[in-house]
């Protein structure tokens, strides 16, 4: 079925057309507001507004009405009573409700992704004062954005916030923020590459609990499944279902696929679901892909009803996101400092952290010392004398995985989208969006803006910028089989922007998770943050939001060893 199908008929004017708009200030009485979702209906009862017997007559005319079409917001779903979310709300409260310092610590903290905003935030709500180190101009690690000479946002990766993200979803609540928070219907859409310009959805019905709504959904799709591979998929994914987190765990060692054929599950199932979802989660095939990485995914989808329902920011990550946690953190006697580049850990005689040595020749000294960079950086940095203790030398397996993110601006709208993520199921593109529809910011109801993953990147990352753009337009024309060729003869490009990140989340490989350090670290007075730490959520927001919060935590329960630690060192100077 075609996915957004503007053509107007008289008919559609009866009660199974309906009608949602969105919050904005371009819908008036003036300016109808409609939003397909495929040829279906949904929202309420249509009603049109007009205001005046012009239009009124140019109706019964059958003559064509201007249209506009914009966001569709769904309600925020009911987490705030799921266990993950109160097991999260618990964490977040405990920093707020600790005994005051009666000396707070000055912690120093390098990266100022989401694990460094999240742990200088909740050192901030205990009390502390936490010292944000970023190294480049704008805030927010691997969700920063940055704005174009026209004025546009372009992003670091095309960011996806779900229900079963507790500790992110208790944030935004914590920052009275919740409402930038776009959520739509409760939908997995995939591409039909057998059916180009068609897509297979997987609808989440709201009133059946979990994981009810979920086999459901999978049981209602017969497009990308057939019945003997959902009872083989089924029966394979048992084991998972009895043995729990411990057998989830235990899957570490083998991949996806390889996981899928040991439990005799066909290839076809891998090929038809998993290969988005593993690219989806970590941008590489399931060959590679650890099972455990799939097993977590499903293991909350399935188990929390609104754990597979989505979310799009209403607009740039560092500026809706990012600066609130700057303001809470700053009006609670925090630092956020740009341009701070660390070239050097230096230390002390006996190997703790002494400062962090910038670029710029500054000294910048602490009680507590936090390393939230990603891991690659981390090794970069790494002291000599540090590198052969076991806790560090295992960061050696855990390498950050290259990504490449494409916006593409066009000149018109594309009719053949949704205002959701959409499963590409293409081999050289993970995810995309109309970002047009699906984030207020960007809305643009004449023109549409993809933003798109390219991935697995490892092939193209060091490819020009033209290079990758003829390829994923190449990708496209399946996608959109009607409105984009490749030679812009249909649909053509006004602009372009790929950003090229070589190193992102870890690769979640096989035996990977063994290798992943918790947040205190054995070096007295440094810990570490990142999504790359030991935390449930792997590669993601939520878990890079997860390991701030068990940093902080590690560092307010080591705050006595702390404090005592810094005044021996006082005294030892003073006797110097």
């Amino acid at each position: 079925m075609s996915a957004l199908n503007l053509s107007w008929h008289s008919k559609s004017l009866d009660s199974q057309v309906a009608l949602r708009c969105g919050a904005y200030p371009t819908c008036s009485h003036q300016t109808n507001a409609l939003a397909f979702r495929g040829s279906e209906s949904m929202g309420h009862s249509l009603k049109f507004p007009f205001g005046n017997s012009s239009a009124k007559t140019r109706l019964r005319n059958h003559i064509r009405p201007p249209l506009r079409v914009v966001c569709v917001d769904y309600p925020r779903p009911d987490l705030d009573n799921t266990v993950n979310f109160l097991e999260a709300a618990l964490l977040s409260s405990s920093f707020r409700s600790s005994p005051r310092p009666a000396k707070p610590l000055n912690v120093v903290i390098a990266g100022a992704g989401l694990a460094g905003l999240s742990t200088a935030k909740y050192l901030a709500d205990a009390g502390h004062k936490p010292i944000l180190l970023e190294a480049r101009d704008v805030l927010g690690g691997k969700v920063a954005a940055w704005k174009d000479d026209d004025g546009d946002w372009y992003e670091t990766g095309l960011h996806i916030f779900f229900g079963a993200y507790p500790n992110v979803q208790n944030l935004f609540g914590e920052l009275g923020i919740n409402d930038r928070l776009q959520w739509k219907e409760h939908s997995m859409i995939f591409a039909m590459p057998n059916k180009p310009g068609e897509f297979s959805r997987f609808d989440f019905p709201e009133v059946l609990p979990a994981p009810l709504n979920g086999i459901l959904a999978i049981l209602k799709n017969n497009e990308m499944l057939t019945w003997p591979e959902k009872v083989k998929f089924a029966i394979g994914l048992l084991p998972a279902i009895v043995g729990g987190q411990a057998y989830v765990e235990a899957q570490d060692g083998l991949s996806v696929q390889e996981w899928m054929r040991k439990q005799g599950v066909p290839d076809r199932v891998t090929t038809e679901v998993f290969i988005a979802m593993s690219k989806a989660l970590n941008f590489i095939n399931p060959d590679e892909l650890s099972m455990q990485c799939i097993l977590i995914a499903l293991n909350r989808f399935l188990q929390e009803k609104h754990g597979s329902k989505m979310a799009f920011l209403d607009g740039n990550p560092p500026e809706r996101l990012c600066m609130p946690i700057v303001d809470h953190i700053q009006l609670r006697g925090g630092e956020v400092k740009l341009n701070s580049r660390i070239k050097k850990i230096e230390l002390n005689d006996d190997g703790t952290v002494k400062s962090f040595l910038l670029n710029t020749g500054d000294v910048i000294e602490g009680d507590v010392y936090v390393f939230a960079t990603p891991v690659d950086t981390l090794k970069l940095l790494l002291p000599d004398n540090w590198k052969e203790i076991p806790y560090f030398k295992k960061l050696e397996k855990l390498v950050g995985v290259p990504v490449i993110n494409v916006h593409i601006w066009f000149d018109r709208k594309l009719k053949n989208t949704y205002d959701h993520l959409l499963f590409s199921r293409s081999p050289l593109l993970s995810v995309y969006a109309d970002m047009s529809l699906t984030c207020k910011e960007y809305y643009d109801p004449n023109k549409s803006m993809l933003e798109l993953v390219f991935a697995p990147a490892e092939e193209w990352i060091s490819r020009s910028d033209s290079e990758i753009i003829d390829a994923t337009m190449g990708e496209l024309a399946k996608l959109f089989p009607d409105e984009i060729s490749a030679d812009q003869s249909k649909a053509k490009i006004v602009k372009y922007h790929v950003v090229k990140t070589p190193r992102s989340v870890y690769k979640t490989v096989p035996d990977c998770e063994p290798c992943r350090p918790l947040q205190r670290s054995p070096i007295e007075g440094f810990y570490l943050a990142g999504d790359y730490t030991k935390q449930k959520y792997l590669a993601s927001m939520e878990g890079a939001v997860l390991s701030g919060k068990l940093c902080a935590q590690a560092i307010v329960q080591d705050y006595e060893l702390l404090v005592a630690r810094g005044q021996g060192r006082l005294t030892e100077a003073t006797i110097t």
